[in-house]
């Protein structure tokens, strides 16, 4: 593979496109009804590719206790799920997993009946590295996307501390290996590819926008008839929403800010008594996972997103904000600074630092309504490298074993003067 690079095709219909269809498998460890960057990712690839004119195939573990293969729709689209017998992860809140012992058996079996012109797997975990094994003793193309960071799992390992970073040393080999197999190996962002690259001692990375589907936001420009700040994503350690309650909690009493928490996680207990603790609680709703539509119009009524993750690979979540044309405020770690251009469509702030993320939202808040609207039009600006019609175009290349043309995605360059 070439060096590490950024990559992504122009929106208009590619020649791939114009060929024969591909049969596509993708594996995931994680897909819908599971909410996360990973698996809302593998999720809208599938149905992107069924619209494209594609038969696309998906192994995954299965949501309940019923497995095997059916029909599911997703997007809209209607693919082939292959629903592998699955259990509970109990210190995590909703994964399940597939015992790994049996899954070269599974991957083999599946790759027998559908006989797919490449597979695509989303993580080494499981699924990936069964997938990964027979496919190459078969001669299929293999892509391989990493949305994985070891040390996530930590929150729900029972590892002694001890041995955690013995463990993260094992995880990171087990990777190296289930990608080594694959003739491209992408992850969402630059920063992702070298994270990815320096643990692995992998070479050639692509990274590749998640991408997103800005249609399907409203941005709205209408002056906010209150403070609003709004947080998305799964309620874990890792995502730092204490430093956000905290941050709420020194703000001015005039800004009167409200605080809404979009998702569940193992932390929603020990976060709403820290609201109490605070004297915040009347201000910080939890809504617990909500329908699409209902995220769309949370996005649509903030006047802010805050984003304190330090574990972000490329944050979907960011990229649905700007698609509404909010400005954000996030930490300055992994992938935000990639989304985040600081005092442009938002700011960065030190990770950790509750009294700097409130004092970057109180500016935010007290700022004239040009300069607002000036950085919610630079989201939506920034946030059109990311279409996912290029996200497909590229995948597509790689699919056919096609040169992929070069594209920064993470960085765009600055808007024209006016």
């Amino acid at each position: 593979m070439t060096d590490s690079r950024d990559a992504a095709a122009t929106p208009a219909p590619s020649p791939a496109q114009q060929r024969k269809p591909l049969k596509v498998l993708i594996g995931a460890d994680t897909f819908a009804p599971d909410v996360n960057g990973a698996a809302r990712f593998a999720e809208r690839l599938a149905a992107g590719l069924v619209a494209r004119g594609h038969e696309v195939h998906v192994v995954a573990p299965s949501a309940s206790r019923k497995h095997g293969t059916w029909i599911e729709e997703h997007e809209g689209q209607r693919m082939v799920m292959h629903r592998l017998p699955s259990w509970r992860w109990y210190p995590h809140d909703w994964l399940r997993f597939t015992l790994p012992w049996f899954i070269k058996q599974r991957s083999a079996r599946v790759l027998d009946e559908v006989k797919p012109d490449v597979v695509h797997f989303q993580s080494h975990i499981v699924v990936g590295r069964g997938l990964s094994v027979e496919a190459k003793k078969r001669g299929i193309r293999l892509i391989g996307t990493n949305h994985f960071m070891p040390e996530n799992l930590l929150d729900f390992a029972p590892i002694p501390k001890w041995l955690q970073q013995w463990s993260i040393g094992l995880a990171w080999k087990a990777a190296e290996r289930s990608f080594s197999r694959a003739a491209a190996v992408t992850t969402p962002t630059h920063k992702a590819a070298e994270f990815l690259e320096r643990n692995t001692g992998l070479r050639g990375v692509y990274a590749i926008s998640c991408g997103i589907d800005a249609q399907k936001y409203t941005p709205s420009f209408e002056p906010r008839t209150e403070n609003r700040v709004i947080f998305v994503g799964r309620v874990t350690g890792e995502k730092q929403i204490d430093v956000l309650i905290r941050a709420i909690s020194l703000l001015p009493g005039d800004l009167d800010t409200k605080l809404e928490i979009v998702g569940g996680g193992d932390q929603l207990k020990n976060l709403e008594q820290l609201t109490h603790q605070l004297g915040i609680s009347d201000r910080v709703t939890f809504t617990g996972y909500v329908s699409d539509d209902e995220l769309r119009e949370a996005y649509t009524r903030a006047t802010v997103l805050a984003m304190p993750s330090i574990a972000e690979l490329q944050s979907i979540v960011t990229m649905e904000a700007m698609a509404s044309a909010l400005p954000v405020v996030a930490a300055n770690a992994m992938a935000l600074p990639h989304l985040v251009h600081d005092g442009e469509n938002g700011y960065l702030f030190q990770p950790g630092n509750a009294h700097e993320l409130a004092d970057k939202l109180e500016h935010i808040f007290r700022m004239p309504q040009d300069e607002l609207t000036a950085m919610k039009k630079e989201s939506l600006r920034l946030i059109a490298a990311h279409d996912i019609e290029r996200t497909l175009n590229t995948f597509e290349c790689l699919y056919r074993g096609e040169a992929v043309p070069d594209l920064v995605v993470d960085d765009v360059a600055p808007a024209a003067a006016d």
